[in-house]
């Protein structure tokens, strides 16, 4: 007596429907959560690059005020938000408001100049770049050593 052999089930490759909704789903939840952090991270990269290019302009041109021995001036430009020194201008990005508080004889049609002279000192003054939030970094210069400082402060 022989017996009949069932055939075997065929097997079907591939995703059902509901398989590839609840992928879906998932990469939706995903991407909703991280294009704005990655937003936010990008802006916050750019921050702190704007305050490392006014930090190290103001840095560099103490330096080579005392290195060359002649006074050496930073411009800088609030209302385009930029920053000039010994020929070169940087653009900082728009997403906060600069400030410069520098002295009053030095500057020139509502651009702050900061000047640093050969004896290591400086006119004072500072920078101040606030985020849309309030938050902010103060870049400091000493009008008695011409050094170079910053200090951050929080929203009101």
């Amino acid at each position: 007596m022989t017996r009949a052999v069932p055939a075997p089930a065929r097997q079907h490759s591939g995703f059902t429907l509901l398989e590839l909704l609840a992928a879906i789903t998932i990469v939706g939840l995903v991407l909703a959560v991280a294009v704005p952090a990655s937003v936010r991270f990008y802006e916050s990269i750019q921050y702190r690059q704007a305050v490392r290019d006014v930090v190290t302009a103001l840095a560099s041109a103490r330096y080579r005020a005392i290195n060359t021995g002649r006074a050496q001036d930073v411009s800088v430009d609030p209302g385009k938000n930029t920053l000039e020194w010994n020929g070169e201008r940087t653009e900082l990005p728009d997403g906060f408001n600069v400030a410069v508080h520098s002295a009053r004889e030095l500057n020139r049609d509502r651009i702050g100049v900061i000047r640093f002279y050969p004896e290591g000192g400086s006119s004072g003054g500072g920078v101040d770049m606030e985020r849309a939030d309030g938050s902010g970094v103060r870049v400091s210069v000493d009008w008695l050593v011409g050094r170079v400082s910053q200090e951050t402060y929080a929203a009101d």
